[in-house]
């Protein structure tokens, strides 16, 4: 048509106005056919295995069907083809996860399907497709080299034919051969030996010895002890050559008295002192945390309250305690067996000691405030905290505490016709005692640690209690036992 109006003609022949449309690149439509019945066969499922990697029928192909040649068209694309016709099942799946032009069942030329080209991001299987990616531990049927988990992978076993009850993290090992932790309870014995072990291995817990109790002999001056002997020796020596050469007994006889004065008075403080020591910590004032100095030896009385690792005590089984003491004490009579080497006749010996202490807190009852009272880590502790009787026994109700006999046994000691006394004493969560130590103020922390030097208690005249030293952090508690605890 000559007319200065542009014009085209259409595919049916018929003339129309206008210049012809453009020809546009149509996106790639994906559709899949319909699924069979599978019947509950997960193997007749075609797609849906495959994606747990389980062999489908060998009747279906792993196609859905063929992929046609339908017309092509080159776009913008650098030669990637677009279809305008609907893709196969396969075509989609081919296309699955890929970040570059897919060309479908045809490569840009007369070769169709053998030229199919891929461009992907990630690594292909064994059939050519891309590797699925899940974040879960995968079963026992997943090969473990088509998938790429985040997860921890089950261990591969070799296939020895032996059947076993429950799936392999059931066993007493773990996927490491490693024994496996448990969190149930244990039994009685294991749980004792366990809890000892711990105890005893651990470097916060202090391990207290019979030599941190209090002791006139340790006391007193070694020095002035052998002065002393050295003197009355000598008096006696003078006193009975006196009395033979002159026959004149007023030397003698003030020897006599004096050794009977010193003797009296430090067997008073045996037996006293330790009272004498209570006495002295009770009448020390108690000092305020908020206007302690660096440096200060203070006394501070308040509330006990766990740290990171709380004690629990060896025979009555008290929970969350700071310090724990049981001991085992034996009387010896004529024909009795010694407890230990410095044991008596007539006399009660230790037989076992088990003495523990950690770091705690206390809450002032001053100012209120909390400090850290470090008596863990291997720290000087002196501790006077009162202990009761919780079995007394003898060769005749020996079989009457069932747990006295087993804690003895859990610990090898013999349970044969003695008289044994045990005594326990503790400190637990809630509890009112006295710390006495050294302040020191470490930033925004507050903590009382042992003083560099030992703390005289003096003379007291008025009980005849000769001096004592109190060395490192100072511990006192009445019978916890006897006393309501303030819950924390």
């Amino acid at each position: 048509m000559g007319s200065r109006f542009p014009s085209h003609q259409l595919s049916n022949g018929l003339y129309v106005s206008g210049r012809p449309e453009q020809s546009k690149e149509r996106p790639v439509t994906m559709s899949s056919t319909a699924m069979p019945y599978t019947g509950g066969d997960i193997k007749k499922s075609g797609e849906l295995g495959k994606m747990f990697d389980i062999p489908v029928d060998g009747s279906k192909s792993r196609k859905s069907g063929p992929v046609g040649n339908p017309p092509m068209r080159t776009g913008s694309f650098g030669g990637a083809a677009s279809h305008s016709g609907p893709i196969t099942n396969s075509t989609s799946r081919a296309s699955y996860s890929t970040s570059g032009p897919v060309t479908s069942g045809i490569g840009g030329g007369p070769t169709g399907g053998s030229n199919r080209q891929k461009s992907s991001s990630g690594p292909l299987n064994k059939h050519g497709d891309p590797i699925k990616k899940s974040s879960g531990p995968q079963s026992g049927g997943v090969t473990p080299g088509t998938r790429q988990n985040s997860g921890p992978q089950a261990p591969v076993l070799p296939a020895t034919g032996l059947i076993t009850s429950g799936p392999i993290t059931s066993g007493p090992l773990n996927s490491s051969g490693a024994p496996r932790k448990f969190s149930g309870p244990l039994d009685s014995m294991g749980s004792i030996k366990l809890h000892s072990t711990s105890i005893v291995n651990n470097q916060a817990v202090t391990n207290l010895s019979q030599e941190d109790d209090y002791s006139f002999k340790r006391n007193f001056p070694k020095p002035i002890l052998w002065s002393v002997i050295l003197l009355f020796v000598m008096g006696f020596i003078a006193g009975g050559f006196i009395l033979a050469a002159v026959h004149n007994p007023i030397l003698l006889v003030v020897v006599v008295v004096l050794f009977s004065f010193v003797a009296a008075l430090f067997t008073w403080n045996n037996c006293w002192g330790r009272k004498g020591v209570t006495g002295f910590i009770a009448q020390y004032p108690d000092a305020e945390l908020r206007t302690a100095k660096d440096g200060q030896y203070v006394k501070v009385s308040g509330v006990v309250t766990c740290g990171n690792v709380p004690l629990e005590s060896s025979f009555q089984r008290v929970p969350r305690c700071v310090y724990t003491c049981t001991s085992l004490y034996e009387y010896r009579g004529w024909d009795s067996k010694a407890a230990n080497a410095a044991h008596r006749r007539f006399t009660w010996g230790l037989r076992s000691l088990e003495r523990h202490v950690v770091d705690f807190y206390i809450s002032d009852f001053q100012s209120g405030l909390r400090a850290l009272v470090k008596t863990g880590y291997g720290a000087r502790v002196t501790p006077y905290v009162d202990e009761s009787v919780v079995v007394d026994v003898n060769p005749s109700n020996k079989d009457m505490s069932p747990d006295f006999v087993r804690w003895l046994r859990d610990r090898n000691l013999s349970s044969d016709d003695r008289v044994m006394r045990l005594r326990e004493g503790y400190i637990k969560e809630g509890s009112t005692v006295s710390v006495m130590g050294v302040v020191q103020r470490n930033e925004n922390v507050l903590m009382i640690v042992p003083p560099p030097e030992p703390l005289s208690t003096g003379c007291q005249w008025g009980k005849c209690i000769l001096p004592a030293s109190l060395e490192g952090i100072v511990l006192r508690c009445e019978d916890s036992s006897k006393i309501d605890v303030i819950p924390v």
